[in-house]
């Protein structure tokens, strides 16, 4: 018996796996303290992207510089093409969702976010001619009405103030919630565009997108004003080094360890943690009937990331 135990810990095989599901748990946990950031650094959300973009983009290169993959970056014709339009891609995608964030709550935008898996599964059967199962097509119908009650329409309530207080739907968290979608869409043609590239690594599109953001919104804060200075700098530059460097870095060395049907189940901790997160630091919680969304919601999308479930690629961290 503690011999079979011995060479289970002893496998290179299970520790990887072991070593992979904790960097995918850690970069989720991370990931899932994005909207405190971007909260508290209270700037326009095209300046908290743009600041995202440079921080991460400088946090990526140091990377890049200290793992000697630079020959990485260096996109050739098509491939160039299509990291650029990732990139614009991905600025409207974090704009829409950093918008989103004080009209609705951190937890309901993030979940609401999470979404966008379905518009995978959705364009790949509709303009890539990818086969989707009957199944997967429930799933899909699952997942949307998991939307539905996520979103907090059916019964009358958004999430809770910082008082407790029940918040009314109104044009602006209805506003928020379309950012959202928005926002899945966006991110969902970035998952397209970038599978048609397997080529390029996750890396070097991440710090193109990054790149292409810094440049794309560089007129950004001369017009619409540099945040002071103070705590708001703290908070962006965490955004940049913690959520864009160091969280693409860590979800990308996991994600190298780990099957699909690993890293599909793992993806759901930053949501969760998005959820607890605003219930612990802002009092914020989700109705009962939101949190039936969200477990709906869950296992729709869960059933349709299993291994051999779906013929989609997985998003790109």
């Amino acid at each position: 018996m503690n011999t079979a135990t011995n060479t289970t810990l002893g496998d290179p095989v299970v520790a990887s796996e072991r070593s992979g599901q904790g960097l995918m748990i850690s970069g989720g946990v991370l990931l899932g303290t994005v909207g405190v950031f971007v909260e508290e650094a209270g700037q326009h959300p095209l300046i908290t992207v743009w600041f995202r973009c440079v921080f991460g983009a400088m946090a990526l290169l140091a990377w890049c510089l200290a793992t000697g993959r630079g020959r990485e970056l260096l996109l050739q014709g098509r491939s160039r093409w299509v990291a650029c339009a990732t990139g614009v891609l991905m600025v409207v995608n974090w704009a829409l969702f950093f918008a989103a964030i004080p009209r609705t709550s951190i937890a309901v935008a993030t979940v609401i976010f999470h979404v966008q898996p379905i518009w995978v599964i959705v364009f790949g059967a509709l303009f890539l001619r990818e086969a989707v199962s009957r199944s997967q097509w429930l799933a899909t119908v699952a997942a949307l009405g998991g939307l539905v009650l996520t979103t907090g329409l059916l019964d009358g309530t958004a999430a809770s103030s910082n008082t407790g207080t029940s918040i009314g739907i109104g044009s602006s968290y209805m506003a928020g919630v379309l950012m959202c979608l928005g926002g899945s869409l966006c991110y969902a043609g970035v998952t397209l565009l970038a599978n048609t590239q397997k080529s390029v690594s996750p890396f070097a599109m991440a710090l193109w997108q990054c790149l292409v953001g810094a440049v794309a919104l560089a007129w950004a804060p001369f017009v619409l004003g540099w945040p002071p200075l103070g705590a708001a700098w703290g908070w962006l530059l965490g955004l940049g080094v913690l959520h864009t460097g160091l969280a693409y870095v860590v979800l990308f060395a996991g994600m190298s360890r780990l099957g699909l049907g690993r890293i599909a189940v793992l993806q759901f901790v930053y949501p969760l943690t998005a959820v607890l997160v605003d219930w612990a630091v802002y009092g914020r919680t989700l109705s009962p009937v939101q949190l039936a969304g969200v477990v709906l919601m869950a296992a729709a999308l869960w059933t349709i990331r299993r291994p051999g479930a779906s013929p989609v690629v997985p998003a790109r961290a």
